[in-house]
């Protein structure tokens, strides 16, 4: 491949280190390898898998943090300064059908086809961490943290991912990005959540609540809760010499959380004015993908359209009842896209080159880059 095949900064290295293990290297040990893990059977968890994590790492949102303005990772547009939607559709000015979102999707499509294990393409989340556990996976291009617990398991749990002491045999590194994203950019997802409680939940059970919210929040229970599910929620955890002393353990997740470059792992912004609503779309777009039914651009076109169609709805209830406190969606008129797309920012023109050189890092010198931040 010309270049070291250390820890993948861009989609391109990722794409050589798929193949390399899956067609160069092919079995180790008498055991048959893949390149690449990942999910795609028909059903919700593969629209997070989308709108979580997919287009954002492609790149093909816009700058800011903790999700891109005007455009976010949805690919639905929002002016600066203003809390109404205006579209997902290139042609309203956002970029859920853009060349980059159909980029991002045409290469899961093919990584999935062409470097995972047999079977992926009809597992569900949950199916694919216990394929993960095996160890015949060389590299997963996303990590949710909550696989960190089950990564860690003894081998006398069937893990077969740390050695006989326990030590892990992986690394945990940032997200490699495609070729639409610039720096600025969220570049993956994670859950960084609240508290809600309802006006109509009643007074004794919303004070109930409140104490239970302070209590899993607590620092006398964060540091025991941490290492238990290694989901953080306070800094001081992350920064307990606790954690100091197992992050050998924990493959980097501490390294990682102790690093200001967390930040760029953003959960869903306020561009997406309802998520129930809108999330359902993309797991039945993606899943007809996944299944040869339509080709990435052909989904795309009709996740988008479906967006605007129920931010429509959601508009016309606004104006009408109020719904949304004046924050609902006021669609853009439809234009030709590509006016929008010749426009700096998202929607992004297509590339005359997708895969740029690939670009890797020593994992030791990433480490100690985030310890010098």
């Amino acid at each position: 491949y010309g270049y070291d095949l250390g820890v993948p900064v861009n989609w391109s290295a990722y794409e050589d280190i798929a193949e390399f293990f899956s067609k160069d290297v092919k079995e180790i040990d008498g055991v048959q390898i893949y390149g690449h893990m990942d999910y795609g059977k028909r059903a919700p968890d593969l629209g997070w898998r989308m709108t979580d994590a997919w287009l954002s790492m492609a790149g093909a949102g816009d700058k800011g943090e903790p999700n891109g303005i005007p455009v976010d990772e949805w690919g639905i547009r929002m002016e600066a300064g203003t809390c109404n939607p205006v579209g997902a559709s290139v042609s309203r000015g956002g970029a859920a059908n853009g060349p980059a979102a159909v980029y991002a999707i045409r290469k899961w499509d093919e990584w999935l086809r062409n470097y995972a294990p047999p079977g992926a393409a009809s597992f569900d989340f949950y199916q694919s961490l216990p394929a993960l556990s095996q160890g015949n996976v060389a590299q997963q291009i996303f990590w949710y943290t909550a696989f960190t617990a089950d990564m860690v398991k003894p081998q006398s749990e069937g893990n077969n991912t740390v050695d006989a002491e326990g030590n892990p045999l992986w690394r945990m590194a940032p997200s490699p990005h495609g070729p639409y994203w610039e720096e600025g950019q969220k570049v993956g997802y994670q859950d960084v959540g609240s508290w809600t409680i309802l006006k109509s939940t009643p007074e004794d059970r919303a004070k109930a609540a409140w104490l239970y919210a302070q209590f899993v929040v607590s620092k006398t229970v964060d540091v025991k809760k941490s290492h238990v599910g290694l989901t953080f929620i306070r800094d001081s955890s992350v920064n307990h010499e606790s954690f100091t002393e197992r992050a050998p353990k924990l493959g980097g997740l501490v390294e990682f959380y102790r690093s200001p470059d967390r930040v760029a792992w953003s959960p869903t912004g306020v561009n997406v004015p309802d998520y129930p609503k809108l999330a359902q779309i993309w797991w039945q777009q993606i899943g007809d993908v996944n299944s040869g039914a339509f080709t990435p651009q052909e989904a795309m076109d009709r996740l988008a359209e479906e967006m605007d169609i129920v931010m429509a709805r959601m508009q016309q209830a606004d104006e009408r009842a109020n719904v949304y406190g004046g924050c609902g969606p006021r669609l853009n008129e439809e234009s030709d896209p590509q006016e929008w797309l010749s426009k700096p920012g998202a929607p992004k023109a297509k590339l005359d080159n997708e895969k740029p050189q690939g670009q890797t890092v020593n994992y030791e010198e990433l480490v100690a880059r985030w310890a010098k931040k």
